[in-house]
């Protein structure tokens, strides 16, 4: 498993209009090869801006990159410009390889 993770500062105000960009930006992503699962987590607000961290799942580190050169990838980040009032800079990104075997293992307490 291989979990990419960015956090992205949305101005405040502008939270509507971002939730609603997302929306139509998934719908892109369904049915690409290695593609499990997509987040989208509202985070702390301050007076400056709402914390957003999204993240996607993927069967491999190597699923995730050949999404990236792909022409679906293109498409969901087309016209970035368009959308820049809404951030403060650009996304922080991480990427995460999964252990196997914690994989599935969940513990509650």
């Amino acid at each position: 498993m291989y979990l990419a993770m960015s956090r992205l500062k949305v101005v405040c105000g502008k939270e509507v209009e971002f939730e609603k960009a997302w929306k139509k930006r998934q719908k892109n992503i369904n049915g690409v090869k290695g593609f499990k699962d997509f987040n989208l987590i509202k985070g702390n607000i301050n007076k400056e801006f709402t914390l957003y961290i999204f993240h996607s799942e993927w069967n491999s580190e190597t699923d995730f990159i050949n999404w990236t050169k792909s022409d679906s990838f293109q498409l969901a980040h087309k016209e970035p410009n368009s959308q820049s009032n809404l951030y403060l800079g650009p996304p922080d990104f991480d990427g995460y390889i999964g252990l196997p075997d914690f994989e599935g293992f969940k513990v509650v307490i």
